[in-house]
């Protein structure tokens, strides 16, 4: 077995692998793939789908979604409903003690359902400060203040290790002070870094310290700072979070398709200007041309140690049925849906 694998994350169709996707699996570049509500019907599906994934290759593959939570969470029926992320830090301000336990229990459940569907990674937690500026971000954040963010995502992630699932902190050094949606178009956040640092990094430099595996860049420019959108710059990449704040974790790309990384040029010229910046692995989503020219032409010098793909996938999975009748489970889910209540009357 190759001691690399590739470096493309891409995206499925439909509830079970076409001819196409079986053979685009197989393709030396990829290394992971990210699902979605399309790609989700059942827990007995979802898991046939990942083992049909993991079988279509001899190299290890990288399994991810957004479940993040709130309005975030893409698989649902046989899923715990998860809160809103904003939801937990309007109960950390009623209660400190009480909004720590709900985030270490959304973490936990979340993590260990999807670690026993085949899953490996859930991009979360959301780092960016709320606002209310950015209705992208909104409610998946916990909130305004980075000294609460920093305090329920570090407890959030603390459940998700505990299940067996790496922590992305997401959308680096925050996206919070920007109006537009990225998705849509490049923002430009005029701040200098030092006020930057101040607030917005305060929760990425805080779970870095406390053991953060992953990271992902927002497709914001911040011309006081440098000339290129954070994903492909590498003053953010290299000089600033490896050299400064020495992060040791992987760096994973926003999705290539979005309006904030065209100016980058054509879809291979996107991949290779993030990995060249510092990004480990790149995501190309909702755009099957746009995937193919990035396997067909990118160089074969991408590639991601085994090593640190192994750091990303699953540490340990759980038996889906075996986890639901546990204790620790049910008490977190119990926990989960007493406050799922309480929101949902208000």
């Amino acid at each position: 077995m190759s001691d690399s694998s590739g470096s493309v994350i891409l995206d499925l169709i439909g509830l079970s692998l076409s001819d196409e996707e079986r053979e685009l699996l197989q393709h030396p570049h990829v290394g992971g793939v990210i699902l979605f509500t399309r790609n989700f019907e059942s827990t007995t599906q979802l898991a046939d789908l990942c083992r049909d994934i993991r079988a279509c290759r001899s190299a290890p593959i990288l399994i991810a979604v957004d479940q993040e939570g709130g309005r975030v969470q893409r698989f649902r029926e046989g899923f715990t409903r998860l809160p809103a992320m904003g939801d937990v830090g309007q109960l950390y301000a009623q209660s400190a003690k009480e909004g720590l336990r709900l985030a270490e229990a959304a973490g936990f459940v979340m993590a260990a359902e999807l670690r026993a569907t085949g899953v490996d990674l859930s991009f979360a937690p959301v780092l960016d400060l709320d606002r209310q500026w950015n209705t992208v971000i909104g409610d998946r954040s916990f909130g305004r203040d980075s000294s609460t963010v920093s305090v329920l995502a570090e407890a959030l992630m603390r459940g998700m290790q505990a299940a067996g699932m790496a922590a992305t902190g997401k959308h680096f050094p925050g996206h919070g002070g920007v109006r537009l949606d990225s998705h849509l178009t490049l923002p430009i956040d005029s701040r200098s870094f030092s006020a930057i640092l101040q607030e917005d990094m305060q929760p990425f430099i805080q779970l870095m310290k406390a053991g953060l595996d992953a990271l992902m860049p927002a497709h914001i420019l911040f011309p006081e700072v440098d000339s290129y959108p954070v994903g492909f710059s590498r003053h953010w990449l290299r000089d600033i979070l490896r050299d400064t704040y020495h992060f040791s974790g992987s760096v994973f790309s926003d999705d290539l398709n979005m309006a904030g990384a065209e100016f980058a040029g054509s879809y291979s010229a996107r991949a290779e200007m993030a990995l060249e910046a510092g990004c480990d692995m790149v995501l190309i989503c909702n755009n099957r041309a746009g995937a193919i020219e990035i396997l067909d032409k990118l160089p074969e010098k991408y590639k991601l140690p085994i090593a640190k793909l192994n750091r990303l996938t699953g540490r340990f999975s759980h038996d889906l049925t075996s986890l639901q009748a546990g204790d620790v489970w049910r008490e977190k889910v119990d926990l989960l849906t007493q406050y799922r209540m309480i929101y949902d009357s208000n």
